[in-house]
Parts: C-alpha cells; structure tokens; sequence
C-alpha cells in the first residue's frame, strides 16, 4: 500500500509565489544564481543563501551555514512572504510544458514503507551527502523539495485528480522557461478519498531524490529516543502517475581517445557494435542502437547481439554496455561520478549544444543514447539493483519552495 500523509504546507502568498518558487540552486550557474539573488529579493534562492550582501561568511554545509538558513526561514515568515496552513491538507501540483502535461500529489511519504522496500530504489547514494543532508534537516527544520515518486497507474487516482482540478487553483503562473504551474489545496473529503485510493497502490518507485529520501530516514534513525514529531515519519513528495512521467536519456560527452587515433578507436569499437557512418544527427530510435559524435562526424553504433544479457536488469540497458564495451576497456574511465574525463548531458539539451563542445576542441566524443522506459527502471528496482550512474533524465522538475514541509510538527 501507499500511505500518503496531509501536512500543514508553509507556502508563498498568492502574490509573490512566482517570485518565491524556484529551480533548486544547484541547477543554476554562478552568474545566473548572482543576478536572481540581487534582482529578487523574495526568491527562495535568499533562504538557501543566507549571506548574500552580507560580510560574514560561514563554510558551505556546516551547522553554522545552515542555523543562518533556519533563520533566514523565520524572517521569511515574519516579514508574511511565507505562511503556514492552519489545517494539514494534501495538494495538488500541475506542471505543463508544452504537450507534456504532469498532474500528481504532494504529501508526505512514510518513511516505513521506505524501510520496508514499498518505497523502491534504483540508485546507490553517497555516505557523505546523506549525512551532510541530514545534518541540514535536522538543524533548519524544513525541506522545500519534493521526492519524485513513480505509482502504477490507478484509475481511482485519476478520477480524484480530475475532480479536485475542476476547480480554479490556488496558484497559477508560468515561469520564463515557457512552463506552467498550479497548485491545488485539497479540501477533507477529497484528501481522504486520495488517501484510500492510494492505500490500493502496492508499491512506489523513486524517480528523482534518492537522497533526499535516505537522509530523511536516516534521520528518523538519528532522533530515535527523543522527543518525536509526527512529521518525522514521513518525508516531503510528489506522487505521480507512472504514465505520465517523460524519462529521457542521459548522454555522455569525453574529453580525449584515451592516446588512440580516430582509426583506431573505431576500429575498437568494431569489435562490439556495427559502426556506419552518418551524414548528420540521427536520435536512436530503439534500444541497442547509439549515435556517436567523433571529431564532428556523426555515427550509428548497433550493438552486437553477444554484448547484450537481456535476461540481466542491468546489464541490458545501453548506458550500462556503453561503460563496459566502451568508457572503461578502450577510454579507460573506471568510475563515472569521479572521473574528469567525462561530462554528462541531458536528452532535455539541444543537440547543437553537444555539436558546439566536440568543435571547441575540448571533448574528442560523445555518445546519445535512447532513453530508458520505466518499466527497466522498475526491473532494477525490483530486482534490488542499481542503475548506472545518470542513466535517466526524469520530468517533471518540480520548482522548490511551493509547499514546503515543516518536519518539526
């Protein structure tokens, strides 16, 4: 079953939640996060980056940074940016961008069903960031940014989702990224009905947030024995219909031949796929089949049907037969997440964006790959595997800040 838990939102007012809500911090560049800190003075970046224009300055992730953030959350507050429903609810977030159209429910998920394996994984998490994120909840209190969570579709859920959006929602606006937001706060019958329907869901899997998720069991684990909040059994997400989820590939770009000339590292790679050249860009159009950007010139790589075990989770999927007949034997890149010869792309970026890196000169090759269906995401995590490291780009990217999660109740 699926327990989905209402919670007391701490959200923008209705004025200012286009200038609250934002991408996380992460995903913007440092002239791009500087100009929205100065220009936006109600933006949740301010929360994240307590001092800016100020003289003092504390270490990045230290408890000292993240008291600063707590305060800041306060401030926000005080000065009526944010403020806290009175009576927990579950909401209602739509996001629409261009035909795509992502409709689901954010609540809390139990942390339970996370130990439990209801709630599944695919992805293996770093010791040193769960901790570090830990840390952050447990000293500020909050979290802005929902889980990703994948359900099998149910038709129930559908019929509740289309019913509570009949209305006009609470928030409406789009982004300068072309994207719609709204936001619907569910009243208690619905929120009760959603709850039971959910109840009928046997499992979850994680689309994006693998490690937000860890660090909030993990600190379920660290206050065990103290005084408990309810809201520290459950953690911040956003259920949506695996349906409707866009997975896209996740593509890689590297920097050198690792000393091979062009000749001789297609004649490598003869060895495992069917090269044949191509006169411009092609997408893959089914799995096993790559296009390859080398000095400019664009190629299809079909795999050989001996390189491929279909009856393995893993080792079916092209990223990961990329890294074994390729990156690691003839490029010699051992380990993805620490190897500075490699850089990764999402299917979400234009192509001519791969083009423009391979002509400056600094990267030799790149590699698109087709994307991976959610039901090999589901293989893998049934199967209590691990994908390889960025194997999928999953939308919806959900905007930080628009309800967020008190755990401290």
């Amino acid at each position: 079953m699926a327990r989905i838990s209402p919670f007391k939102a701490i959200r923008p007012v209705r004025d200012k939640v286009h200038l609250v809500a934002t991408r996380p911090y992460y995903s913007y560049t440092q002239n791009v996060l500087k100009a929205k800190l100065e220009d936006n003075p109600f933006t949740l970046l301010r929360i994240i980056n307590p001092e800016f224009e100020s003289e003092k300055q504390t270490s990045p992730n230290t408890p000292e940074r993240f008291e600063l953030v707590k305060e800041k959350y306060a401030e926000f507050m005080a000065d009526g940016v944010l403020f806290q429903d009175s009576e927990a609810h579950l909401y209602i977030y739509r996001q629409s961008k261009g035909e795509h159209i992502f409709t689901g429910v954010i609540a809390g998920a139990s942390i339970d069903e996370y130990e439990s394996d209801l709630i599944r994984k695919h992805e293996a998490t770093l010791t040193s960031r769960e901790e570090m994120f830990t840390n952050y909840l447990d000293i500020v209190g909050y979290n802005a940014e929902p889980v990703l969570l994948a359900h099998p579709h149910h038709r129930g859920v559908e019929l509740l989702l289309n019913q509570c959006t009949a209305v006009r929602a609470e928030y409406e606006f789009t982004t300068t990224d072309r994207i719609k937001h709204e936001l619907w706060v569910v009243n208690a019958e619905q929120t009760t009905a959603l709850q039971n329907a959910f109840l009928e869901i046997p499992v979850t899997y994680i689309a994006d947030g693998h490690h937000r998720s860890a660090s909030s069991a993990r600190l379920k684990k660290k206050r065990k024995g103290n005084s408990h909040f309810s809201n520290e059994d459950y953690f911040l997400a956003f259920f949506i219909d695996e349906e409707t989820l866009q997975i896209l590939e996740f593509n890689r770009i590297i920097k050198t031949l690792n000393g091979l000339s062009t000749e001789e590292f297609l004649s490598q790679l003869s060895l495992s796929f069917d090269v044949l050249p191509l006169k411009e860009f092609q997408k893959p159009t089914h799995e096993h089949l790559m296009s390859m950007c080398l000095d400019g010139n664009w190629y299809s790589l079909n795999c050989h049907s001996n390189i491929v075990d279909e009856n393995h989770p893993v080792r079916c999927l092209d990223a990961e037969i990329l890294t074994q007949f390729v990156l690691t034997p003839i490029l010699g890149i051992n380990d993805l997440k620490t190897d500075e010869n490699i850089e990764f792309m999402s299917g979400a970026e234009p192509i001519r964006k791969m083009e423009e890196k391979i002509a400056s000169s600094k990267f030799r090759v790149a590699f698109v790959l087709y994307p991976v269906a959610m039901d090999e995401v589901k293989r893998v995590a049934d199967n209590h595997m691990i994908m390889p490291p960025k194997s999928t780009w999953v939308e919806p990217k959900l905007r930080s800040g628009l309800t967020i999660y008190n755990i401290n109740e």
